[in-house]
């Protein structure tokens, strides 16, 4: 056979294996043996919960290098869950390689990014009440993504990556089944692939000017993606038919466990997989992947409403338990449609304690989607922390042959 099609046949035994879902019994079971009874009844019913579930064990060996193994419960590429708000880990991460990639001097995180409109739907962004000068930039925008997971903050960013380098960069880097299509605003396909220009400016002078763009590439939208059984269209009138996902966004769940792992953990995985940082960015990822809203004065939020754990849902967001000065969780959760998603980071530095936790769950008893009906607060929030206890309770007692070096981790927040 000649290499390509080798390659080719390879590819597709590749895929055919990646959909098919996959449950490790020792996951399965650890989890039933501790569910109570609300967490069982999900956990029997996996097709109407679509649930997906990665527990990754982290060992250290004497040179306190980190090995990892993943444990799956109904993983499956081909199972479509909106991903929300995770999308925005990705683009943050590529906002950050871009600006290395541009090496144009005076150009940094910092310096005040003004957006300006080209096309229909687009917005005019050039003040950013959030920050403590008054203007947008980078930086900011990327703090707002993981201390609440601003909407409007991932929009700007997605239009500085483009819509083009963002698929070109990922599929490069080994993710072909990942989609980031969308802005979190009411606008149509193609309006979706234009973006703005921009202005980079310091102290009224230019330093970057940044043209509209256009995305040129087609997408497979063969695989067709159907939830529910009605939902609301723009003008709030029920649909009586399942909502259609197929050209949303779509982030399958092993791709964003190996993302945050990518970041937290470079040296883990190949170099075609490790996004372009800098030993700054990756300190202040860390900061704000896991800085809780009350530690931060810029920006400044109201913590009665953006509490501690907002976007913590392992553990804690059930309930709105104050989090254990002696943990971290270093995450980028979304939530949206009725479906919740967490990648999640978990660090115990009293008890020398590491883990990964990566997962969804669609909780919707109605069926109808877009109607802001559904149960966040019940079956959501309940899922996640008893499944996150769970599994931290099992890391306390599991033995290890090496107690881990967290230090990298173990970050001032209020410097």
């Amino acid at each position: 056979m000649r290499p390509c099609l080798l390659l080719l046949v390879f590819y597709s035994h590749l895929f055919m294996v990646r959909a098919q879902s996959r449950t490790d019994t020792m996951l399965e079971n650890l989890l039933q043996q501790q569910a109570s009874p609300g967490l069982r009844h999900i956990l029997q019913w996996p097709d109407s919960f679509r649930y997906q579930l990665i527990y990754t064990q982290i060992d250290r060996d004497a040179d306190n290098t980190p090995h990892f193994k993943n444990y799956y419960l109904q993983v499956d590429e081909t199972k479509y869950y909106n991903p929300a708000s995770t999308v925005k880990l990705p683009i943050a991460l590529l906002a950050l390689e871009k600006l290395h990639e541009l090496n144009i001097p005076g150009l940094t995180g910092n310096t005040p990014m003004l957006t300006d409109s080209a096309w229909k739907g687009q917005v005019r962004v050039y003040t950013d009440s959030t920050a403590e000068n008054g203007l947008p930039s980078i930086y900011q925008y990327i703090r707002q993504i993981f201390l609440i997971s601003d909407n409007d903050a991932y929009n700007r960013l997605y239009e500085f990556v483009g819509q083009q380098h963002i698929h070109e960069r990922l599929w490069a880097m080994g993710y072909p089944n990942v989609r980031i299509v969308r802005r979190f605003m009411p606008l149509t396909e193609e309006e979706n692939r234009h973006t703005n220009p921009i202005r980079f400016v310091t102290n009224g002078q230019l330093v970057y000017g940044q043209p509209a763009a256009y995305d040129t590439l087609s997408f497979d939208y063969s695989h067709k993606a159907t939830i529910g059984t009605g939902y609301l269209d723009k003008d709030d009138k029920l649909v009586f038919l399942p909502m259609d996902f197929t050209k949303h966004n779509n982030l399958p769940l092993a791709a964003l466990q190996q993302m945050l792992q990518s970041v937290l953990f470079p040296a883990s995985v190949p170099a075609t997989q490790r996004f372009h940082l800098t030993k700054n960015d990756y300190r202040f990822l860390y900061r704000y992947m896991s800085q809780y809203p009350s530690e931060t004065p810029w920006p400044r939020y109201d913590t009665t409403e953006y509490y501690n754990s907002f976007t913590k849902f392992f553990f804690f967001k059930d309930g709105k338990q104050n989090i254990p000065p002696y943990i971290r969780v270093f995450n980028k959760a979304g939530w949206s449609y009725g479906f919740l998603t967490d990648a999640a980071y978990i660090v115990d530095f009293k008890h020398g304690v590491e883990f990964m936790l990566t997962g969804n769950l669609y909780v919707n008893r109605d069926g109808i989607l877009n109607d802001n009906k559904y149960e966040y607060e019940g079956e959501g929030y309940s899922f996640f922390r008893e499944v996150g206890e769970i599994i931290y309770k099992y890391e306390l007692q599991r033995r290890r042959k090496h107690k881990p070096n967290l230090h990298d981790f173990n970050i001032k927040y209020k410097e």
